[in-house]
């Protein structure tokens, strides 16, 4: 029998929205849009988002986490559409000012997205683990899904070529 209250159709066992819980494990911006996808057909404590964390880098003193904070903004309604990462509305001239002085400019960080960073960085310095500082951050911005680092360490992606 079809549940009509399902957020699926033609799903054939007794399931709604309100009780399904969801663990998504997410990667970069199709990972971000699918959670966004799933928070907005589920209730926000029914849904985690499991974040990959192979991405994460330091630069210049930062701690860097992309696929954190790409799922971290789209839930809060706050990440580029149209690039499908970083923050709409950025500046750069903290940026603009560090390549003036010759310094790297590889990595685009926008003015706000810089406090994401220090704040991040200043934390996990201070003690707070990773998962910790993902829930404050996540909880200032208004965003009621549970966003968890896939790991506490900090592995990096690497490859590398034998011959």
């Amino acid at each position: 029998m079809t549940n009509p209250q399902s957020p699926i159709p033609n799903l054939h066992f007794p399931i709604t929205a309100a009780s399904m819980r969801i663990v998504a494990l997410s990667g970069g911006v199709g990972g971000a849009k699918l959670v966004d996808g799933l928070a907005s057909i589920l209730l926000p404590e029914n849904l985690t988002a499991v974040v990959n964390t192979g991405d994460d880098f330091d630069h210049l003193g930062l701690r860097i986490c992309p696929d954190l904070d790409t799922v971290m903004y789209t839930l809060a309604g706050l990440g580029d559409q149209a690039r499908g990462w970083g923050l709409c509305d950025e500046s750069f001239h903290a940026l603009d000012m560090l390549d003036r002085y010759g310094g790297e400019t590889w990595f685009r960080l926008s003015d706000a997205d810089l406090g994401t960073h220090l704040l991040r960085t200043h934390a996990l310095g201070s003690g707070q683990t990773l998962t910790q500082v993902t829930q404050r951050l996540s909880a200032a911005l208004g965003v009621r899904v549970r966003i968890r680092p896939a790991t506490e360490s900090t592995p990096s992606t690497r490859t590398g070529i034998t011959m």
